[in-house]
């Protein structure tokens, strides 16, 4: 069941485009940050709310690497090992990342806290090797930096466990 807050938000994010199909692609996002992952039952809400078949919905998933039909972990290290990423140790990084969460590609961690994809670019091939960290991205990785993020995502989420914050 979808919240009465994201159902509002969808309404809102429809009124800025002038075609209502255009907003498939954010509205599923809101949605995914908000269960999880993609639903058939999001599905078939962002299909009547912009007024398409949820084949059409069902396609834009398929398309986008972003949206997941699955659960995924709370932080979800997306690891480029593009051209520029794998020159300056992507596929190295990667491979870091998986061994030190005991996880592999598209897997997430048995307590749902992470999950890995290795992904092609990500557009910052400047800063190489890169990843992103649902919304957040990091650059010019080695494996302690890799070590220090995971240990601060961890203690972050104890702390909002416990509820004191961040």
């Amino acid at each position: 069941m979808l919240s009465e807050s994201l159902k509002a938000k969808f309404e809102e994010i429809i009124a800025r485009y002038p075609l209502k199909r255009s907003a498939i692609v954010p509205l599923l996002m809101f949605g995914q940050d908000e269960i999880g992952y993609v639903s058939d039952e999001l599905i078939e809400e962002v299909a009547r709310a912009v007024g398409v078949p949820a084949i059409e919905v069902i396609e834009d998933v398929g398309y986008y690497s972003m949206l997941h039909r699955q659960p995924i972990g709370k932080y979800n290290l997306q690891v480029c090992t593009n051209v520029s990423c794998m020159l300056r140790g992507g596929e190295a990084i990667f491979a870091h990342c998986s061994k030190r969460l005991g996880i592999g590609h598209k897997q997430t961690t048995p307590d749902g806290l992470f999950s890995l994809e290795e992904v092609e670019c990500i557009g910052a091939c400047c800063g190489a090797p890169a990843m992103q960290v649902n919304y957040d991205y990091y650059e010019n990785l080695t494996p302690a930096k890799v070590d220090q993020l995971i240990d601060q995502l961890r203690e972050a989420h104890r702390n909002l466990g416990s509820g004191t914050g961040e």
